[in-house]
């Protein structure tokens, strides 16, 4: 037990060093990058600090899996160099048992990463992406969900149009049972506009089955309706940027993604890309777990033949092959070319039993 204790001790100690070095690399590389990104802008310079701040923990979060690998090869390199390992060993300690404590650090990394962690990137990405596009667009849209359906803002120096659907399809480019709001720039409402169905084209929507009602004429705007088969209403909205608004999964927190999900689905929306992201952060211990036992394989054993740079490059190799399948298995996921839960929890669940072959093994000589 006290071994144990020992080892994972040692694996949070490098967990913490690594991870303060990747914070200050981070922010360097990362004020350069918009430093660059708004030079000949108007943007202040506490705003450009004020994004590196909040872009830092996502991009943290996102290197958590490189992160481990480099604390594992430290970890069990310092240990085989102190021959700790070998006296491990020689106390009846098999490499599988000496590699409990850091297992288990890097599961307890993990759920806490997932649990604590992950609500606080939710939070600094999505403020992050609404201040970057303030900056990078004039364009005022945005667009939300509800209980209600599907809210939508688009607007101009000229006026604000607020649109509401009961549901959509599922890029966003039909709605069904809509009604448009226009609001001049005082927030004073001009016009009201139901329609059955709002169509998204290049530059406009097309409106079908549509009613009007004048509302900055005064007195009944019932008197003053009339009736369209069809009307076009301009606008800037894409496909993609509809989609975009929805924000990124990762900037949901994950105590929040299943009832977002719901939202969509009610919406009319697809929800794939959210559900596997979903499934992706509940795998994450495990597949850090995968990620030390990759990098234990490679660096617990010391041979006769010390070819230490070897080790580790071939640790950092086989940790990026894993990194990248993932996001493979999640890409097709995203497409419904697997299941969202075997794009998940294949690649770690697979990772571990090759690297426990690979450690039994190694341990059999």
């Amino acid at each position: 037990m006290i071994l144990h204790l020992y080892f994972a001790r040692r694996f949070g100690i490098a967990f913490l060093f690594v991870t303060g070095a990747f914070s200050v690399l981070i922010v360097l590389l990362d004020f350069i990058e918009q430093l660059r990104r708004f030079r000949g802008y108007d943007v202040a310079f506490g705003k450009i600090l004020q994004l590196v701040t909040l872009n830092v923990p996502g991009t943290l979060y996102q290197m958590l899996p490189l992160i481990m690998v480099l604390c594992s090869i430290m970890l069990f390199l310092s240990l085989a160099r102190s021959s700790e390992l070998i006296i491990a060993r020689a106390a009846g300690r098999s490499a599988v048992r000496s590699l409990t404590g850091p297992l288990l650090t890097a599961l307890a990394i993990g759920v806490f990463a997932v649990m604590i962690i992950n609500p606080i990137v939710a939070a600094t990405q999505k403020q992050y992406e609404t201040l970057l596009s303030s900056f990078s667009s004039s364009q005022m849209s945005t667009v939300s969900l509800s209980a209600n359906g599907l809210w939508l803002r688009q607007g101009d120096d000229q006026a604000q149009t607020v649109i509401h659907a009961e549901r959509a399809n599922l890029d966003g480019t039909q709605l069904f049972e809509v009604a448009l709001y226009e609001f001049d720039l005082s927030g004073k409402a001009i016009r009201r506009i139901a329609a059955e169905m709002a169509t998204l084209r290049k530059g406009h929507w097309d409106l079908l089955n549509v009613k009007e009602w004048q509302l900055q004429l005064g007195g009944n705007p019932e008197a003053n309706a009339h009736e369209m088969r069809q009307y076009k209403i301009p606008t800037e909205l894409t496909k993609e940027h509809i989609h975009d608004s929805f924000g990124t999964p990762a900037s949901i927190p994950i105590w929040e993604l299943p009832s977002f999900i719901n939202r969509l689905q009610k919406a009319g929306f697809s929800a794939q890309r959210h559900i596997v992201w979903f499934h992706m952060e509940l795998a994450l211990p495990l597949f850090l777990a995968a990620i030390v036992m990759i990098g234990a394989g490679f660096t617990m054993r010391q041979g006769r033949q010390n070819r230490t740079g070897l080790k580790v490059l071939m640790a950092i190799l086989f940790g990026f092959g894993l990194y990248f399948l993932r996001n493979f298995a999640q890409i097709l996921g995203e497409n419904g070319q697997l299941p969202e839960i075997w794009a998940a929890w294949i690649p770690p669940v697979a990772a571990i039993g090759l690297s426990l072959a690979f450690l039994l093994h190694t341990e059999d000589g």
